[in-house]
Formats: structure tokens, C-alpha cells, sequence
């Protein structure tokens, strides 16, 4: 097929309401152009003179029965509005907001839940967040950072004690003020960052510079709770990232870091998730509270005309240090006392929000569009021809060769389902 000038193969140029052939010598040219697909592999099924072992048949699902359950409560607002339904409904150019959230829930990327501004995130998303977890994981191991994990609750006595960053996140801060049906003696915030949680014990971790640098990671959810109007991935009360927290002996080694890892997350964007960014550095109006200087990556969603914020990596300075006492003596001063001098930090993160940016980017009115590294199935096989006048034999070998298919290309690591349902193809 790869060397045919005749054949010719249907593609959908980022948009599914469009289609574009080209043939597969032209094809072969592109991937034989490009660098670094050294993991592409050509299977070659017509050259298989042996073929392999047969799987056995998947019996034939039966079709589901209709539904006949009646929508009542708010539980099913959901369903009862038609947002789950297959059918998108709205226009991507004549109603965004509409759409972005038919196409979510449509998708069954995400379901609303009770609780306002919180939403579930399901298996179709969670498998593109875990293959970004992969890997920027595998990245920020080879620059030495470890995983770690830290208590979501932080007191009030320490998350005041740095003012400029309580006060960027005041209005955001989430409270635990009763155990049951008593008052606890000290309020517990949940963190909406972690800054206040951990660098206390920096400061009980690092007692010389040949603890430097102290670089750790953590995956977990953070909660912002004060806002109006929430969007799912985008602007939520609850959600899932990754906070990096380093510490360095000079603000050297710290930029380098917080430039690294804005290198990281841009391949996210760009190698995962097909998406452009721009790297920058944001205003001091706009940069991190209680930081001394914030990187960021910045997408751009052509159909509303605005940017997206989509990464940040901060430079703290010393700010935190001088706070927490995050002190190690001089290693340049080789005479009589060393001074104290305080660290350089870091911090950055990465979060759920890039599934909402690759939604609105690649999505059309079809529906979700997934960038192949991050789609949990990328190839689906669906048998044709399989009318009334085939024999069970001629049915069976269609079958079989289908499932042929599937265990071949599972093997070439590709993921691949067989879609051996008694239904209509394409519904």
C-alpha cells in the first residue's frame, strides 16, 4: 500500500467535516522525511505468507435494550437536557461555550457532578492525563527530581505567615472549620498550593549545601474554591496536577531549572498534544504571589481569539527562604565563621487544564478530536460486507481476519480495538 502511486488513502486534516486524499507512496515520503519517528513500524499484512495463529471468535454483543428509565432529580439535569446524547447539537464557530461542553460530556470525557465547579474526570481523559503524567514524569527524573507526597491540609498559622502569597490566594482558600458537630481549635486550609505545606521542612531538611539542590514533585489535586462562573479543565474548585518544589544554592542553578522544565512542559503541548505554545514571562501584575519572576506557556484558541495560559514555572528568589528560614552557611567563605545565606527556589505546574486546551483546539462539530500519542484507542478495525446472504463460515473468516489484525498490531504496540459489535458501522 505504502509503495502503490494508485492507491489512495482518506485523511481528516484536523477537522472531520473534511477530507483529503493522498497516496500511500506520498505518504511513505512524508514519515521516510521526517526525524525522530524511528518508532514508526511499516506492517506489511499482504506479505505474511504464514498467517498467524487465529484468536477466537469474540461472541457478537447483542443490542442494548432501550432505555425506559424516567429522568427525574438533579442528578440527571445531565441527561434530561440531552448532554448525553451522541449528537453535537452546537456549532464550534456559532456557539463555543455550548459546544465545548456537548462535546465533553458527549465524548464521555467528563460527567457534571453535585457539587458546583467539580466534575468527573472519566477513563477517555484520565488516560490523556496519564500519558502526560508519563511523560513529564520520565523527564524530570533525568533532571533529579523525586516524587514525593504531602498532606493536603496546611494551618492557618503557617499559611500566613508568608502575607503576599496568602493574600494572592485568600479569596481562593478553602476552609475545614468542624470535625463532626465541634469546632476545630485551629482552622485547616486545603491547600490551593503548596508552598506553605513543604517549605517548612525544607528548612528541617536542609542543613548544608551538600544537600543542594533539594528537587521533589508531587501529583495530587489542589482546591480553589472562589469563583463564578466554572469551566470544566479550565476553571475548576477541585483538580489534578503536578507541583515541582527545588531548592538551590545560587539563583543560577534555580533559572536554569525553572527553564527546563518550561522546555518540559512546551513539549507537552507540542510533541503529546499537538497544540503551539509560545514561551514567555508574565507580567509583574501577572506573575506568581510572593515570586520573584513567573515563565509560562501560553496557547492561543483560534476560535475565540485568546490566549490560554498553560504552564507556569516560577522563580521564588529567596523570598520563601528568608521566611521559612531556608538557610545553609556560604561554601565560598573558607575562613573563620561562614555566614548563613539563604536559598534559591522553584516551583512550577502542570495541570488537567491541558485537556480542556486540547479539546478546544482540535475539537470540530463532530465532536473530540484526540491527537494519536494521547488517544487510548488509535485504531479501530470494524469488519464490512457482513450481510444476510454470507454463510456462518464466510462470516466467521471476515471475523477472524479482523481479529487477526488487532493481535498484530497490538504487538507493534499499537492501541487498537476490534469492533466486532452486531450493529451498523459507524454508529
Amino acid at each position: 500500500l505504502l509503495d502503490s502511486a494508485d492507491t489512495r488513502i482518506a485523511f481528516h486534516p484536523l477537522k472531520s467535516a473534511h477530507t483529503v486524499f493522498i497516496t500511500g507512496a506520498i505518504l511513505k515520503a512524508f514519515v521516510d522525511s521526517v526525524e525522530g519517528l524511528q518508532h514508526v513500524t511499516v506492517m506489511d499484512f499482504a506479505a505474511q505468507s504464514e498467517p498467524a495463529a487465529k484468536p477466537a471468535a469474540k461472541p457478537a454483543s447483542k443490542p442494548a435494550a432501550k432505555a425506559t428509565t424516567a429522568v427525574t432529580g438533579a442528578a440527571d439535569a445531565e441527561e434530561a437536557s440531552g448532554a448525553s446524547s451522541r449528537e453535537i447539537t452546537a456549532s464550534k464557530e456559532g456557539d463555543f461555550p455550548r459546544w465545548y461542553n456537548q462535546v465533553l460530556t458527549n465524548s464521555e470525557m467528563l460527567s457534571y457532578y453535585d457539587v458546583s465547579g467539580c466534575y468527573i474526570v472519566r477513563p477517555l481523559a484520565y488516560f490523556v492525563w496519564q500519558q502526560i503524567q508519563e511523560f513529564f514524569d520520565a523527564g524530570i527524573r533525568s533532571l533529579g527530581v523525586k516524587n514525593c507526597y504531602f498532606p493536603m491540609f496546611v494551618s492557618s498559622r503557617v499559611l500566613e505567615r508568608e502575607k503576599d502569597h496568602i493574600e494572592g490566594f485568600a479569596p481562593e482558600v478553602a476552609w475545614v472549620t468542624k470535625a463532626g458537630s465541634k469546632d476545630l481549635e485551629e482552622p485547616l486550609a486545603i491547600r490551593p498550593t503548596s508552598e506553605t505545606v513543604m517549605y517548612p521542612y525544607f528548612a528541617k531538611w536542609i542543613r548544608s549545601h551538600r544537600d543542594l539542590p533539594l528537587k521533589i514533585n508531587q501529583w495530587c489535586s489542589v482546591v480553589r474554591w472562589e469563583f463564578k462562573n466554572p469551566q470544566p479543565f479550565l476553571r475548576t474548585r477541585e483538580f489534578l496536577w503536578q507541583e515541582g518544589h527545588c531548592a538551590h544554592l545560587t539563583e543560577k542553578d534555580a533559572m536554569a531549572e525553572v527553564h527546563d522544565i518550561l522546555t518540559l512542559y512546551r513539549r507537552v503541548y507540542e510533541e503529546l498534544l499537538a497544540v503551539p505554545v509560545i514561551e514567555g514571562i508574565k507580567s509583574e501584575k501577572e506573575k506568581f504571589a510572593g515570586g520573584a519572576a513567573t515563565t509560562t506557556v501560553e496557547g492561543f484558541i483560534p476560535t475565540t481569539g485568546r490566549g490560554i495560559q498553560g504552564g507556569t514555572s516560577h522563580y521564588l528568589g529567596q523570598n520563601f527562604s528568608k521566611m521559612f528560614n531556608v538557610v545553609v552557611e556560604d561554601p565560598d567563605v573558607t575562613e573563620g565563621v561562614r555566614p548563613k545565606i539563604h536559598v534559591h527556589q522553584t516551583s512550577w505546574g502542570l495541570s488537567t487544564r491541558t485537556i480542556g486546551v486540547m479539546v478546544m483546539v482540535h475539537g470540530d462539530d463532530k465532536g473530540v478530536v484526540m491527537p494519536p500519542r494521547v488517544a487510548e484507542t488509535q485504531v479501530v478495525i470494524i469488519p464490512c460486507g457482513l450481510t444476510s446472504k454470507l454463510s456462518d463460515e464466510e462470516r466467521r473468516q471476515i471475523t477472524d481476519a479482523c481479529l487477526n489484525v488487532e493481535a498484530r498490531l497490538k504487538m507493534a504496540g499499537v492501541r487498537v480495538e476490534a469492533d466486532m459489535r452486531d450493529i451498523t458501522p459507524g454508529r
